[in-house]
């Protein structure tokens, strides 16, 4: 028991550890991208520069001051072979080592040697000295900083020997210089990759906004494959993906256009034989056939028809929205109105309509009242429709959507049509890239909630 529970403890750690690092990744294509070039450029910084430091610098750091203390050496110990040639010894010895020797008779170091710095010259220069020199010493590198030298002070038997060494003896060039060059070139070498990275994913952007728009019914007339190879291939599959379906819905609203004719022609001749006929009590049945008949295929026609050729254009929403309100009110309808008083979005008028009224309808049919109440946000505009009726068992809210499908299980559409009404809204809803949605209404009743991109 205690394995499991620990195992389990261990799985949620690590599920949460992994959703915190996914989190903590950019999410677009372009900052993951850049995230790819970037760590291996951090990375090989680092390690060039700690090789440079702790390998190649250190080295020659250590080799140089090495030098330098063997020189300091060196002239000690010719100057206990004439003591009293110190002067000479000293101009010979700055000829050839560039150090600057003076020495300070009867001298002695101060008991507390200046504070160390702990820089890397001062590190190796006194291990140098201590294994060359074999004498106290102290190291100042601060004492001329300005004059880039380096003071060093000997114990002797005789007193105090100030040794004055350039930097430059024991440091190579400024190693900051490197470092620049590096960052310098990353930097350029970064600059050049985001470009040619923003330049690729643009094409991406393109296609993924064209096949965006096609999927909310607008037309994309100028889109064409750019980009590389496998964004060029993308592209294409889109734009035969696009043909394919625009000429199957031509082909469909071309065919529905010629049942149309052909249902309504018989239809026709139906009504004017039964005026013929005249008003007989038994023709009164056939006349409530036919026009029944006829709704159910102008229901038909209507959903499988769908939007049609109709193109997306700029609306006032609101002014739309009003009218429909207007249209509902007229038929009876106890409706009221909520929202901005402007909102621009980019409909298919006719078959929003169509839409709208099919949800009012309904709304009106099972309620008393309906409200109707428009909310925009930054990337949508939600429309709510609610009334006051008995509304719809949650089990059979998606049920409803289906083609055909009816609460009330006789066929009489005096009692709630022919099944199509909220399926068409829903079809015409997804044709605008948006969503249709039912749910409880504050009202009591059934709300309709419309999702429509801006």
């Amino acid at each position: 028991m205690f394995s499991s529970r620990t195992e389990t403890e261990r799985r949620a750690l690590g599920s949460r550890n992994s959703s915190l690092f996914k989190r903590m990744l950019p999410r677009t294509l372009f900052g993951r991208s850049v995230l790819i070039l970037v760590t291996p450029l951090i990375l090989v910084q680092a390690v060039a520069t700690w090789v440079f430091y702790d390998r190649l610098w250190d080295t020659v750091v250590r080799r140089l001051a090495s030098g330098a203390a063997g020189d300091i050496a060196l002239t000690i110990d010719a100057r206990s072979l004439n003591p009293s040639g110190d002067t000479q010894l000293f101009e010979l010895a700055h000829g050839s080592t560039e150090f600057s020797f003076q020495l300070v008779p009867g001298a002695q170091l101060p008991d507390r040697p200046p504070e160390p710095t702990g820089s890397l010259i001062e590190r190796h220069l006194g291990n140098a000295l201590a294994e060359r020199v074999g004498r106290p010493f102290q190291i100042d590198e601060r004492a001329q900083a300005t004059q880039h030298i380096i003071d060093i002070a000997i114990q002797l038997p005789e007193g105090v020997l100030d040794v004055a060494v350039p930097r430059s003896r024991v440091l190579i060039g400024a190693p900051y210089i490197f470092i620049l060059w590096m960052i310098g070139t990353a930097l350029v070498t970064f600059a050049l990759a985001t470009r040619f990275l923003r330049n690729q994913v643009r094409s991406l952007r393109r296609l993924a906004s064209a096949a965006e728009a096609f999927g909310k019914g607008r037309d994309v007339p100028h889109f064409k494959p750019e980009g590389a190879t496998e964004v060029r291939q993308a592209a294409a599959a889109f734009l035969v993906m696009r043909e394919r379906l625009q000429r199957q819905i031509s082909q469909r609203t071309e065919m529905l256009a010629g049942v149309s004719h052909d249902l309504r022609t018989p239809l026709t001749r139906m009504k004017l034989e039964l005026e013929l006929l005249g008003d007989v009590e038994e023709v009164e049945g056939l006349r409530g056939d036919v026009a029944e008949m006829q709704q159910m295929i102008e229901g038909y026609l209507a959903f499988a028809r769908g939007e049609g050729n109709e193109q997306p254009a700029i609306v006032d929403l609101m002014e739309f929205m009003g009218e429909a309100v207007a249209t509902a009110r007229r038929d009876g309808t106890e409706i009221s109105l909520i929202g901005p008083q402007e909102l621009h979005v980019p409909i298919r008028r006719d078959a929003f309509r169509r839409c709208v009224m099919n949800l009012i309808g309904n709304a009106s049919r099972y309620g008393g009242h309906v409200w109707v109440t428009v909310m925009p946000t930054s990337s949508t505009v939600e429309m709510m429709i609610d009334d006051d009726g008995p509304g719809i068992p949650e089990a059979l809210r998606e049920a409803v959507f289906r083609p055909f499908y009816r609460l009330e299980s006789s066929r009489n559409q005096e009692t709630g049509g022919i099944g199509l009404g909220l399926t068409i809204a829903r079809d015409i809803m997804l044709s605008h890239g948006g969503e249709l949605k039912l749910e409880t209404s504050p009202q009591s009743g059934l709300r309709a909630r419309l999702v429509l991109p801006r």
